[in-house]
């Protein structure tokens, strides 16, 4: 089942009751308080962009316990802060040691496989998004990524995407500080890089232990490298909204809607089409099996 994301902007009182999420928004004027319920085991991600919302432990730890991930926004409305909860596996200590435990061959090959599984999508979103756009350098990359892209083609093939993906952009540059639609992507990201910690935690793993992404300052190393390959879709989604709206300079609330169906983009995973949330849930387990030595093969979604 595809879980819910919800996003929460405007002030709100947020409780839990017989396994719901309660929703109570405060009345204007003589306006009666509105409330609403949502049962938590449907939710995967939760949203949280207002400085006068309130909500009780006891929702956070229902949350936490149907291992949904709670993101929260700064002054900016950018997500700043993601919590996941602490036990997410019945085999988590197993895997957590196994997991510790990976060789440096292993997380080598793993980032192998990732980069090329990138780079592939990199080329499919330009084919899609950008007509008429060689991709003929991508596809030859991916079949010269080596144990653990020593020959940084994945920086490679970054520069000639990110140079052409924009082209009604003039002098576009992929910058998290930079000018739109930049801002678009940062928030498709942030919500991307919630749902596979999410997965990763449901899978027993650690996001924190990165297989390539080692800074000694960030706490989701592993959602970093996982997500790689997936932020081609997010990509393409910008490239939509962008198409559709009038006005996408802003990150409004329209535009945001847009960006909270990421969970439920259409992708192809295992020979099948499937909800993207779904196939960050068949990623992070194959991944865990490689941990263990179960398989030596990361399921990775493509176009």
């Amino acid at each position: 089942m595809i879980k819910r994301t919800l996003y929460f902007g405007n002030p709100a009182y947020l409780s839990t009751k017989n396994a719901q999420m309660v929703l109570r928004l405060p009345g204007k004027d003589d306006e009666e308080e509105q409330t609403r319920t949502f049962p938590i085991e449907d939710l995967g991600v939760v949203i949280l962009d207002n400085k006068q919302i309130t909500i009780t432990q006891g929702l956070m730890e229902r949350l936490l316990e149907n291992n949904c991930a709670v993101i929260t926004c700064d002054s900016t409305h950018m997500p700043t802060g993601l919590l996941l909860p602490l036990d997410g596996h019945s085999r988590q200590s197993e895997r957590f040691k196994a997991q510790l435990a990976c060789s440096k061959p292993l997380k080598k090959n793993l980032w192998q496989q990732t980069v090329q599984a990138k780079i592939a999508n990199q080329a499919s979103a330009l084919e899609k998004c950008v007509p008429g756009c060689k991709t003929g350098n991508l596809r030859a990359w991916v079949d010269e990524v080596r144990s653990d892209d020593n020959l940084n083609l994945e920086g490679r093939a970054a520069v000639y995407y990110w140079s052409n993906f924009f082209p009604e952009i003039k002098g576009f540059k992929r910058d998290r500080e930079g000018f739109f639609p930049n801002n678009l992507l940062n928030y498709g990201y942030a919500i991307l890089r919630g749902v596979i910690a999410r997965n990763l935690v449901g899978s027993g793993l650690l996001p924190t232990m990165g297989i390539h992404h080692r800074n000694n300052y960030n706490a989701y190393c592993l959602a970093d490298d996982i997500m790689e390959p997936y932020r081609p879709f997010v990509d393409v989604h910008v490239k939509h909204i962008m198409k559709d709206c009038d006005d996408p300079w802003e990150l409004t609330p329209s535009i945001k809607r847009e960006l909270l169906t990421i969970p439920t983009l259409d992708v192809k995973i295992d020979g099948k089409r499937r909800p993207l949330m779904i196939a960050a849930e068949i990623t992070t387990a194959s991944l865990a099996r490689c941990f263990t030595g179960e398989s030596r093969k990361i399921s990775y979604p493509y176009f």
